[in-house]
C-alpha cells in the first residue's frame, strides 16, 4: 500500500518483434534441448518435463502437495495484499467527506476489484505456473513483456514490503522511546523485523497463508465490535457532513480509494503453489472481494455516523481514536495493536508474491536459474525471498515520496499490461485450454477492462513530473536488465532455465498454426 501512482500503455507491435528476436532458442539450444523432429518429439518433451519436476520435488512431492493453498488462507493472503484492513482510509474522509467516502468504498472494489479478479481468475486457470502475471505477458506478447511487467510489479511490491517494518517501529516508538527517532535503536528493529519476517516466510506458504487467516480474525475482530457497539448511535445525518473551507480534494480522495484497494492479482504470481487453481482461485477472489468491501465500508459507517468529529479530522489513525469514542480505550489500543498485526500480515503476503515472481520469472528463463532454488525441507524458494529481503533492506533507508509515488505509477503501467495481455489472449489464442472463463464475449470484456483503465489514465495525467522521471528511469532500466539477460543467456555467463523456453516457443507455435495466426513465430 503506498501514496500516489499512474499508468500508460505498451506498442504490441514492438513486442511483436521482439517475441521474433527472443522467442527463438540458440542454435546450441535446439542441438541440446529440442528433439529431433518426429514422432518421438512430444515423448521427449515430456518425459524432460517429468524429469525437472521430479528434480524439482527433490523426492518429496507429497509433502509438498499437503502444503498447497487451499481457499480459506488464499482469501486471506489477497486480503492482506490488497487490503490488510481500513487502516489507511481516513485520508478519503478529510478530502471529499464521509458520504463520498462511503459510496467511493462501495463502489470501487467492484468497479476496479472485480474486473482485476475476474482476469486474474481466468489467466490463473488458464497459466497456473508460478510468475501470475509475468507468464501471462510473456504469453500474449513475449519475453521483452514478461521481463518489463516482472519488473514494474516486483519494484512496486519491494517499496510496499519495506514500509512495513518501518511502521512496526514507528508503533514501538509509542511505548519505547529509543525506537522512536533515527539511531541504531530504529535501525536495529527494522533489520530484525525483515530478517524475522523473512524467516517465517521461508518455512513455508502453507504457515504464512495459516499464520494470514489468524492475523486476519484477530485484527479484523474490534472491527466488528466497534461497527457493532456503534449502531444504536449512528445518525445517518452526520454521513452528509461537508468538508468546509475549502473544495474536495479530488486527486487525494481517488488516490486514496487505490491506494487501498490494488494488488487483486499480486496472489496470481503464486498460482503454482494453489491446489486446483481453477477452482479455488475464483472462490477466493469473490470472497475476498466482499471480505475487502466489507471491512471498509463498515467500520467507516460506524465512525462517521456515531461521531461528530468534522471531516478535517480525519488525519491517519483517527478510526482508532473513533474507536476509542465509541467503546473506550481498550478498543482504541486493540485498533492500534491490530495495525502492527495487519503490518505483519501485509510483509508476510507480499514478500511470499515477490519472492514466487521472481521463482516464475527464473522458471521463465527470464533470470538466472539460481533464483528458483528450492529449500529441501520446507520446498520454498530460498533464493528468491533472500534476495527479495535484502532489496526490502536497502529501500527501506530510501526517502520513500517520490520514490512510492513512482512505485505505484509501475504498478499501473504493469496493470494496463496485463489487461492487454488478457484481452489479446481472448482474441488471439482461443485454442487456450480455460478451466475457469469469464462468461462474457470479447467486446464485453474489453468494455470491463475499460473502466479500471480509464482511472488508471486518469492518475497518470495528474502524476507530477518527477514521478514521471523517476519512473521513465525505473522502465529504462528493465529494459536495460533485460538486455543484460538476453547477453548472458547467450555467452552462458549464467545459467537459464532454457528448456521452458524452448516448450513455451513450440506450443506457441502449434497454438498459433491451429488459430490461423502464424505471425506469432
Amino acid at each position: 500500500m503506498d501514496g500516489t501512482l499512474a499508468p500508460l500503455s505498451k506498442s504490441a507491435h514492438t513486442m511483436d518483434q521482439e517475441i521474433q528476436l527472443t522467442k527463438q532458442p540458440s542454435q546450441r539450444q535446439q542441438k541440446q534441448e529440442l528433439p529431433p523432429e518426429d514422432g518421438t518429439a512430444a515423448q521427449d518433451h515430456t518425459s524432460q518435463d517429468q524429469q525437472q519436476q521430479r528434480e524439482q520435488a527433490g523426492g518429496d512431492a507429497g509433502r509438498h502437495h499437503r502444503s498447497k493453498l487451499t481457499v480459506l488462507p488464499l482469501v486471506f493472503l489477497i486480503y492482506f495484499e490488497v487490503a490488510g484492513g481500513p487502516y489507511g482510509s481516513e485520508r478519503a474522509v478529510r478530502a471529499a467527506g464521509p458520504l463520498f467516502t462511503l459510496l467511493g468504498f462501495l463502489v470501487f472494489p467492484f468497479l476496479w476489484g472485480v474486473p482485476e479478479s475476474l482476469v486474474t481468475a481466468e489467466l490463473s486457470a488458464a497459466l497456473p505456473g508460478n510468475g501470475g502475471f509475468v507468464r501471462w505477458a510473456d504469453r500474449a506478447f513475449g519475453p521483452l513483456a514478461g521481463s518489463l511487467l516482472g519488473t514494474w510489479k516486483y519494484l512496486s511490491c519491494v517499496i510496499n514490503i519495506a514500509a512495513y517494518p518501518a511502521l512496526v517501529a514507528d508503533y514501538l516508538g509509542q511505548v519505547i522511546p529509543a525506537v522512536a527517532g533515527p539511531g541504531r535503536a530504529r535501525t536495529g528493529t527494522v533489520v530484525g523485523m525483515t530478517v524475522l519476517l523473512s524467516f517465517v516466510n521461508y518455512t513455508g506458504l502453507s504457515i504464512v497463508g495459516w499464520g494470514a487467516v489468524a492475523l486476519g480474525f484477530v485484527s479484523l475482530a474490534p472491527f466488528v465490535l466497534m461497527t457493532g457497539i456503534a449502531m444504536p448511535k449512528m445518525r445517518p445525518r452526520r454521513w452528509a457532513a461537508q468538508v468546509k473551507g475549502r473544495n474536495k480534494d479530488w486527486r487525494l480522495f481517488f488516490n486514496t480509494l487505490f491506494w487501498n484497494l490494488n494488488y487483486w492479482d499480486s496472489a496470481s504470481t503464486m498460482a503454482g503453489e494453489v491446489e486446483r487453481p481453477e477452482r479455488t482461485f475464483p472462490r477466493a477472489l469473490a470472497v475476498a472481494v466482499v471480505l475487502i468491501a466489507a471491512s471498509y465500508l463498515l467500520p467507516l459507517m460506524a465512525a462517521t455516523g456515531a461521531t461528530d468529529s468534522p471531516p478535517e479530522a480525519w488525519e491517519n489513525g483517527y478510526l482508532a481514536d473513533a474507536a476509542g469514542i465509541i467503546g473506550g480505550a481498550w478498543l482504541k489500543y486493540w485498533i492500534e495493536a491490530g495495525a502492527v498485526l495487519s503490518s505483519i500480515g501485509m510483509f508476510e503476503a507480499q514478500l511470499s508474491s515477490g519472492a514466487y515472481q521472481l521463482l516464475g520469472m527464473a522458471d521463465l528463463g527470464l533470470l538466472p536459474a539460481v533464483l528458483a532454488r528450492r529449500a529441501t525441507r520446507f520446498r520454498t524458494p530460498w533464493v528468491a525471498i533472500a534476495a527479495s529481503a535484502a532489496v526490502t533492506l536497502a529501500v527501506s533507508f530510501l526517502s520513500f515520496d517520490d520514490v512510492v509515488a513512482s512505485a505505484n505509477f509501475l504498478y499501473s503501467l504493469g496493470t494496463l499490461l496485463e489487461f492487454a495481455a488478457f484481452l489479446w489472449l481472448r482474441a488471439r489464442r482461443p485454442d487456450l485450454k480455460r478451466p475457469y472463463r469469464v462468461p462474457l464475449p470479447l467486446p464485453a470484456l474489453a468494455a470491463m477492462c475499460a473502466v479500471p483503465s480509464a482511472f488508471l489514465a486518469y492518475v497518470c495525467v495528474v502524476a507530477g513530473w518527477r514521478v514521471f522521471a523517476l519512473a521513465g528511469a525505473l522502465t529504462a532500466l528493465g529494459v536495460g536488465l533485460h538486455g543484460a539477460m538476453k547477453l548472458c543467456r547467450s555467452r552462458e555467463w549464467l545459467r537459464f532455465n532454457t528448456a521452458v523456453v524452448a516448450v513455451a516457443a513450440e506450443e506457441d507455435h502449434r497454438g498459433c498454426v491451429s488459430a490461423g495466426a502464424g505471425d506469432r513465430v
